[in-house]
């Protein structure tokens, strides 16, 4: 049956209710899209998988064969949100529990190997479809209680929907301590996909094409706003692409910097950035990108240590020393979430797999003590677990 919009905003609503639940339920997320993608199918799998990291999830992408060399740029926020790309060489090392599919008319067109073909045959697995290619000779490819496809500029603009209605889950996004889904690098990724297409560099052409670009547009000035007095209003690919080039520029740099600090504890990895670090970084790249950078680390330290990371850093503006830790996704029978009883520590949240915690400077006379007393602690409370 060839795709349809869909009926009603109830529909629609259900559908994205049903795919965030399956955000927050499943683990292993595999992301494909249509043979020689162009620059919507790459944004909208990037856009996604973003999402995901957001989550504390384990997001794919596969790419098979080659890619455009002007798309490259959009790949390299990938390095630094923890999101895996994958070729037909590369082996799946986890269980997929859910495959989504992007910007892909019909299954003949999709971009997969044998073996994530196979994926498609097996019930247990949720298969998520966000397309906006409607009629003629299309067909639907996901579960149909998972699949927006509806009229849209892009796919991007569908994933784009989906954060929208995120934004309004207070209560979830504190869980996973997401202060907005919205994040710069997600909304440079939804504008690729909305600008873009396989012309290259055309502007922008339908009413509702126009509408979608303001909201974006709009969010994205705001968060440069936040940082600069920089204003930028994207009217071609090749701005986007230049902007995402400077950018995965500062965040190789920025991850550098931080990681040749790193210190391996028996079963935590941790990083301590100092008030002289955060000087440094924060004269250099904006809050964004240490951010980002950051949440890379934990996971990248968590996995190298095979249990836990932590990172600690002043927030000078706020008189805190922020917290963060991970869990390595092979570490699963402790609960992070008792950290914060083991040391009760009432300013702080998160779930089993993260969270997040400060504490008043001027509570802590000596940073290295501090951190070597809760280190030496957890090191104790962890012993215990395999």
């Amino acid at each position: 049956m060839a795709k349809h919009k869909i009926g009603t905003i109830h529909q629609k609503n259900r559908i994205i209710d049903n795919i965030i639940r399956t955000i927050v339920e499943k683990d292993h997320f595999l992301i494909c899209g249509h043979k020689t993608p162009d620059e919507d199918c790459i944004a909208s799998m990037v856009a996604f998988a973003i999402l995901l990291t957001k989550f504390d999830k384990t997001p794919m992408i596969y790419l098979g064969g080659s890619m455009p060399a002007n798309l490259s740029y959009l790949l390299n926020i990938c390095k630094y949100n923890s999101i895996r790309i994958i070729n037909e060489k590369q082996a799946i090392r986890n269980a997929v529990d859910v495959i989504i599919i992007c910007d892909t008319p019909k299954k003949t067109m999709l971009n997969i190997n044998r073996k994530i073909s196979a994926m498609f045959a097996d019930k247990k697995i949720v298969k998520i479809e966000i397309d906006h290619h409607l009629g003629g000779d299309s067909d639907y490819i996901g579960d149909p209680e998972y699949s927006l496809v509806t009229d849209a500029s892009s796919a991007s603009e569908l994933v784009g929907y989906i954060a929208l209605k995120l934004r309004t889950r207070k209560e979830l996004l504190n869980e996973y301590l997401i202060s907005d889904p919205f994040s710069r690098n997600l909304v440079l990724a939804i504008l690729t996909g909305i600008v873009g297409d396989t012309q290259m560099g055309k502007f922008l052409k339908s009413k509702r094409e126009h509408h979608f670009y303001n909201i974006f547009s709009d969010m994205y000035n705001s968060i440069l706003q936040r940082t600069t007095v920089k204003e930028t209003n994207f009217t071609d690919i090749g701005q986007v692409f230049k902007e995402l080039q400077h950018l995965s520029e500062d965040e190789e740099r920025c991850y550098r910097f931080i990681y040749e600090k790193k210190q391996i504890a028996d079963s935590i990895g941790y990083v301590l950035l100092r008030k002289g670090d955060m000087k440094k970084l924060s004269s250099l790249y904006d809050g964004e990108t240490i951010i980002t950078v950051t949440r890379a680390i934990a996971d990248t330290l968590a996995e190298e240590s095979g249990k836990l990371s932590l990172l600690c850093y002043y927030d000078q503006g706020h008189g805190l020393v922020q917290f963060r830790m991970r869990r390595s996704r092979a570490f699963k029978s402790f609960d992070l979430r008792d950290v914060l009883k083991i040391f009760e520590i009432p300013n702080g949240g998160g779930h089993e797999g993260a969270i997040g915690f400060r504490v008043e400077e001027n509570k802590i006379s000596d940073i290295d003590a501090y951190l070597n007393d809760f280190l030496v602690t957890m090191e104790k409370e962890l012993a215990g677990f395999s």
